[in-house]
This record gives C-alpha cells, structure tokens and sequence, in this order.
C-alpha cells in the first residue's frame, strides 16, 4: 500500500505526499534543505498515538513534529513523516488565576494578544515572537530580550502533555521525592522511564551538576542538570530544549506573570568595545528587564532596508526620519558606532522607569559615550524593529548573497567579551565574511549571521572550516554552542566537544530510555552526521 494510503487508513487529519507540500516543509530559517517522505495533520492526540504505533511497527519510519518553521539549526527537518502541529493543534484555553493551557500549534503572536488582554504575559518570547508557535518554543527552550530578567521558557512550563514511543500520552510534571517514589513503581512505559531515568541522574549525579556550562542559558544537549536536584524531579526541564527528540507534545500548561506597565530605554552608542565588560556590569548594577544590542553591520543593513522598516513601524519615512534625527545628530558628530546597546528599565511607574534609566546612564559617565533615553514607546519601538526584524529583513530582502546562520548563537560569560569579540571578528574577517552581530548582550549571548552566496562552492567551503575556529574559540571561553536556537542539523556534532564523552554518553542513553527504536526527529542531539547536514545546504 503507498505510504499516504498506509497513513491515511489509521488517521482523521490529512496526509499530504505531493511535491508542493514535502517541498514546504523540507526547510525552516537554517541553511539546509531535507525533503520528507510525507506530511501528516494530526486532527488530534489519537491520531498522533495511532503514528508513532506506526512508526514502531515500520523500522526506518520516523516522525518529527513541525509547528512554524522558524528553526534557525535544521531541527524541525528530516526525510521521514513531518508532524505539522499548526492545522489542528492550536486551542487556547482559559487563564485560571496565572495559568493557561494551551496546545503547541499555536503561534505566539495569537498567544500574547489573549494573555495581554487579561494583562499576564509569557515572558521568553524569541525576537521572532510574530512568526513563531509556543512549541517551537518549548521544544528550542526559547528565550529573547526579556530572558536577562525572567529566564527562559522551561521556567514557566507547569506540566507537558506528550506522546511517548510506547504511542500513549502522558503527564509530565514536577514531582516531590514522594510522589516520584511512587510514579516509580507504576507498570507503564513512564513508570519505566522515571525508574531509568532516576537511576541515570543518581548514579551520575556529581558529573552531570559539574557539566553544568557556566553561562546564564544554555540550549544545547539535554538539560540533564535541571531534572533532579534530590528534592524535585521534572521531566519537562528535559523536554524543554529536546527539540522533539524524545515524543512529541501535545499541550502546555504555562505560568504567566504581570508585565510592568512603564518603561525607559538607555541607548548607547559605542565607538570601540573596549569598555563592553565594565560598562555591563555598572548598567546590571540597575536590573534592566532587557539589555540587548546589534552592530554596526546591522543598522547599514536597517539603513539600506528604511523602506520596510518604515512599513513594519506603521508610520512614513518623514516621521521616521523625524524620530531618528537626535541620533543622526550624534552620529555626524561621531561616526557610525560599533556596537548600538538598548538598556530597558520598567516599572508599574514611569516616574521609577526613567529614574533608574537615568541612574544607569549616570554611572556610564566615565567612559564617554554617547547615549540617550527613549521615553515613549514609539522612540523605543524604532530600536526593537531593528533589533527584532534584522534577521528576517535580511533574508527577504537582500538579493544575491542569503543568511547563512551556522554561527548564530554562541555565548560566553560578560566579563569575556573585550577579549571574545576581537578575537571572534578576527575569524570572521579572516574569512572575509559580511555579517551582521545582534543579541543579549547582558548574557553574553550574541547572534551572528553572515550573509553569503550559497551557489558558490568556495564560499560554501568556509561553513564548517569557520565554525570549528568559532566553536573552538566560544569553548576556549567556557562558553556555549547555543544559548536559545538549539543544535538541529547545524550543532550537534559539536556535542561531543562541548561536553566530552562521558556526558555525552549520557545524552545517548537518555535518548535510548525515551526513544529506544529511535523514532522521533532522528540525527539530533544525538548520533548526527556533520557530513550529512553539510550535503543538505541549500543553495537559494
């Protein structure tokens, strides 16, 4: 029986096989391109069960779940059965005092719109929070600009509702030393997980907390060091950032918080990075609820790009050029910065959120920068869009070269970067790449896009030659791979290196106690070929 026909027969949603629809679903936002055997609908969680039954049945059958295709590693990419969660999987329930459910196909944009008209928020939305679902964020353990503050998403999931490989749905909570004692003695699939699992994290318990990267986030392996702290056990901390890898998710349950009402922007425009390191720690000093940047190559790109960022502001090219005219001002004075820093500070009063901006920009005195305080919301909306937008503006709309990010996550501690950053810049102009720098700069978290010509095989060469010289840099530095985009295609044979053997070997079995036919989203996290994500760049 052809394969649609085969899923179609155990399945209420649709089963597409056509060219059209593999081709759509065969790349996200990364470099590469992998076209699937078939894309399926789920109408609900029996039809996900009914596939991974399936699955179990049919050696080399794989299924990897697929909400929006904002991926930035290859993650949601495969050549087996493509899940999409976007047609059916998008209910969003009730807020219950700071809690809502809510299932994964539901994109973030819709989300917020919901919890703000209630005033709650999911604090870690990514920069791509207008194209993106809530479980791509789950499954990448997003973060974004609030993430300095709030942390990150695995913070704020209450319970998962997922698929495991035995093709039943279960409950993912925390759980005391009690209640785990007793989950362990259930005769399920789950009780058998929790039995492994428990086993794995005790009798390893010292290496995987010292395996622990010293940065503030971390997307990359299995979060092994957030599940057992031998008070509380929590298998959504693990699911959160396991990129599908383990069973599919079905529901969330988030905690939300009250965002603050105020807020005051600290924009700094600095000449040189030399005063980076002291200048964040004196701003921290503060407690912005968001610190981020973006480089000299990304406002030349926003300047080239004025159009469209006119369009996504909602205004005209005068009244932009009128909001922009205190910085031209400063910039005819000082030339084009290197580094754009936005500091923001909120507060439930304005009064508090511009003192404590003021406060900030005081302290910065000493080292002589320019710097203003946006106040309004529309001053500080022209510095989001280009912080925000950067990414998606350059691969809608600059022609000939596309963004290429395979180095477009790293993060080191703050008080590395004076030295990271040349030393980083040296790599890229060895390489003669243009590029665009954007991030957190608060966590030391920054997002590096080159921008290049895909058809050319020399410049396809300089992929994996130039992220082993920036990968070997960022763990020189005790760094991470991934804060927040996760490994996907693009990092997860950099694993082993990161973390070494023996935890590596841990990520193995965790994948084997969940997964042990290894049917979901295969060559992720674990066993991937670097040759093989290096044969599946797509040249647009």
């Amino acid at each position: 029986m052809p394969l649609q026909e085969d899923l179609q027969s155990i399945m209420h949603g649709e089963v597409a096989c056509d060219d059209a629809a593999k081709t759509a679903a065969s790349r996200d936002t990364s470099l590469f391109q992998v076209l699937p055997s078939a894309v399926v609908h789920p109408m609900n969680v029996h039809d996900i069960c009914e596939l991974v039954r399936y699955a179990s049945t049919h050696p080399e059958t794989s299924l990897t779940a697929r909400s929006a295709g904002t991926d930035m590693t290859g993650g949601p990419l495969t050549e087996g059965i493509v899940v999409d969660m976007t047609t059916h999987f998008t209910r969003i329930g009730e807020i219950h005092e700071s809690s809502i459910v809510v299932e994964p196909g539901v994109y973030y944009r819709d989300f917020e719109k919901k919890t703000l008209a209630h005033n709650w928020l999911l604090p870690s939305y990514p920069a791509s929070k207008d194209l993106c679902t809530v479980g791509g964020m789950v499954n990448n353990n997003s973060g974004g600009e609030k993430t300095l503050m709030y942390g990150k998403t695995d913070k704020y999931i209450e319970k998962l509702s997922v698929v495991l490989s035995d093709g039943n749905e279960y409950e993912l909570r925390p759980l005391s030393k009690t209640e785990l004692d007793s989950a362990m003695q259930e005769q399920t699939f789950l009780g058998q997980v929790y039995r492994d699992m428990h086993i794995l994290l005790e009798k390893n318990y010292d290496a995987i907390q010292q395996a622990k990267p010293h940065v503030s986030k971390n997307s990359a392996g299995y979060a092994l060091w957030n599940i057992w702290d031998r008070k509380t056990f929590d298998l959504t901390k693990l699911f959160a950032g396991s990129q599908g890898t383990l069973g599919i998710t079905t529901e969330i349950q988030f905690q939300l918080v009250r965002p603050k009402k105020h807020a005051a922007m600290l924009v700094l425009f600095l000449h040189s990075l030399e005063p980076l390191a002291e200048l964040t720690n004196h701003i921290l000093k503060y407690q912005p609820e968001s610190f981020e940047s973006y480089d000299d190559h990304t406002l030349s790109v926003a300047l080239r790009l004025f159009p469209s960022f006119v369009r996504k502001l909602k205004t005209n090219a005068f009244a932009l050029g009128l909001q922009f005219l205190p910085e031209a001002l400063m910039l005819a004075r000082g030339g084009l910065p290197k580094l754009i820093i936005m500091a923001e500070f909120t507060g439930n009063d304005a009064h508090e959120a511009i003192i404590r901006a003021k406060a900030a920009q005081s302290a910065t005195k000493k080292f002589n920068i320019l710097s203003r305080i946006a106040t309004t919301k529309q001053e500080q909306d022209k510095y989001w869009t280009i912080r925000r937008e950067s990414f998606h503006l350059l691969r809608e709309h600059v022609h000939g070269k596309h963004t290429a990010p395979f180095i477009d996550d790293c993060i080191v501690e703050p008080k590395y970067l004076p030295e990271f950053l040349p030393k980083l810049a040296a790599i890229l102009e060895k390489y003669n790449l243009d590029y665009t720098i954007a991030g957190h700069v608060g966590d030391g978290n920054f997002h590096i896009i080159p921008l290049m010509d895909l058809h050319d095989e020399k410049q396809r060469a300089i992929i994996p030659k130039a992220s082993k010289e920036v990968y070997d840099l960022v763990f020189s530095f005790h760094g991470s791979s991934t804060a927040e985009h996760n490994d996907g295609l693009i990092r997860s044979h950099l694993l082993p290196q990161m973390y070494g053997k023996e935890i590596y070997g841990l990520f193995e079995e965790t994948k084997k106690i969940f997964d042990p036919e290894n049917i979901f989203n295969p060559g992720k996290k674990v066993n991937s070929n670097w040759d093989y994500s290096l044969k599946h760049i797509e040249a647009y």
